[in-house]
This record gives C-alpha cells, structure tokens and sequence, in this order.
C-alpha cells in the first residue's frame, strides 16, 4: 500500500503573469513541476527528450493552461539557446528557470569517456548554459530565481555509479558559485536534492529485479526517516516555494528534499529504529 501524501492546496495565482523555463519537464519530478506551476497560474516552456511531452502540453492548454513543450536534448548548446529564444517569442519574458534534465548515466570502474562526457555536458554543463541563456531576460525583469535540480547523490558514496554523482556532485558547487555571481543582479540560485523519488527510472528498476513498487517500495522506503519513498510533487512544491517572493532571502542554499535520508546515517538502517514508533 502507498502512504498517501498531505493533501495541499495550490496557492493560487502566486505565478499570475510569470513565466518559467523547466527542463526535464516531461516526465517525473520535472513534468509534477510544470503541471504545480500551471495550477499556481503561471505560464511554462518545459522540455524534453522524447516527444511525449507533446501530450502533457496538449492537456494543459485544454485544461486552460498555457504551457509550451519544445523537444531537444540539453547536451546540445544550440538546442539551450533555441529554449529560451523559443520562450521570448512566446511569453516575452523569464521570470525562472528550473535546471531539471540530467542525464542518468550511472557507471563505475567500466565508465568511458564518452560516459562522463554524456554525463556532464547533459547535466552540469547544460545547467551553465541555461543560466548563462537566461541572464539578460532575467536582468530585463530586474531579477529572477533559479533552481537547479542536484541529488543526495551530490553528498553520498554509492556503489557503481561515479559519473552520475560527480555530476551532482558538481551542481552543488555550482549552485553556490552561480548564487554569488548573480545575487548582485537580484538573480537568486539555489538547489534541490531530492532523495529516492518515485520516477520512471525508479519504476524501471522496480520492474527490472521483479516486483515492482508494492515490493521495493517497503525495502528503498526503509532508506528514509520517514519510511517511505517520495512522490514527484513532493520536490515540486519546495522547488516553486524556491522560486516564490517567500524564498526572497534564500539563495545559495541547498534544500534537502530526502524525507531525512543524508541525515539519518547507518543506524537508522537497524532493526529497532524500523520497529520504533511503528503500529
């Protein structure tokens, strides 16, 4: 059984007249964005790799949303310029950027080049190019917010996967020096580090070592304070708090959003901590 999430009320019109870029916003943690910041009023351009985003966008605008979906893939400069030329021609303006798309190249000892290349130039690399892109519409606007999202693989060994967490890794450090350059132009930058999130690739390996959620879920769920995985609008809505005048004086900051995953260290992993406070 999955543990149902607080019931939440959309803040509504907090977005009224904004407009925001979210890449990765097709699928997962990215797409549970797009669809909070429409029901918060606001207007987005999301990305993604694959066409299905067609679909989301569709539904959104008859649903009376306006929301734009572009296809490309962020390893690409050309495709991150076209982003936010594409969204200037449809909004006329950028209020926020949320850095979602990474690529999930997961390997070790067998990593390649062309395994870190992939891994950073769709992930951090991509995240300099958007915040670079974004710069002067943002400055037209006197100011902006920016979330880049990173990972509590960003702060912790796991086995087999050297390039994915070097990337996030990197979009920590990144986060902070961003903030510090573009606080003077009352740019806020920030990240989020979700912990393990029900996704597609969550999903997948669900799926792939038999199954499936109703299994795992208990097992990965056990990695957490709060026994349990998390769902996509569980980082969506810290992330457009991030983005909210409420955030105005938060900036360089990471948010952990790991239902106490980084905090709680190995024993809490123990048979008696499982057991306490249970029913």
């Amino acid at each position: 059984m999955h543990t149902p999430i607080p019931h939440h009320i959309p803040v509504s019109n907090r977005f009224k007249d904004k407009v925001a870029i979210v890449t990765g916003g097709s699928a997962g943690i990215g797409l549970a964005i797009v669809e909070e910041f429409c029901k918060e009023g606001g207007k987005v351009l999301f990305t993604g790799i694959s066409e299905r985003g067609k679909t989301t966008s569709e539904s959104l605008r008859s649903a009376g949303h306006e929301a734009t979906f572009m296809q490309g893939d962020m390893a690409d400069e050309q495709v991150c310029q076209d982003i936010v030329r594409q969204t200037m021609k449809t909004y006329g303006q950028i209020n926020y950027l949320v850095n979602n798309a990474f690529a999930f190249t997961a390997k070790a000892i067998d990593s390649t080049t062309q395994d870190w290349m992939r891994s950073f130039t769709a992930g951090p690399l991509a995240y300099v190019r958007m915040v670079q892109n974004v710069l002067e519409p943002m400055k037209a606007l006197g100011g902006g917010a920016i979330v880049n999202m990173s990972s509590i693989s960003a702060h912790i060994a796991q086995r087999d996967r050297w390039t994915y967490n070097a990337a996030k890794g990197a979009v920590k450090q990144l986060t902070k020096c961003q903030a510090l350059d573009l606080a003077s132009r009352n740019i806020r930058v920030n990240s989020v580090d979700p912990g393990w999130i029900w996704s597609n690739e969550t999903d997948k390996a669900a799926n792939m070592d038999g199954g499936g959620r109703e299994k795992w879920g208990p097992i990965w769920g056990k990695y957490h304070m709060l026994r349990r995985m998390g769902e996509a609008v569980e980082v969506a809505r810290p992330t457009l708090f991030l983005l909210s005048d409420d955030a105005s004086f938060i900036t360089g900051t990471t948010l952990m959003v790991d239902g106490g995953y980084c905090s709680m260290g190995t024993e809490g992993l123990g048979e008696t901590s499982v057991i306490a406070g249970s029913d």
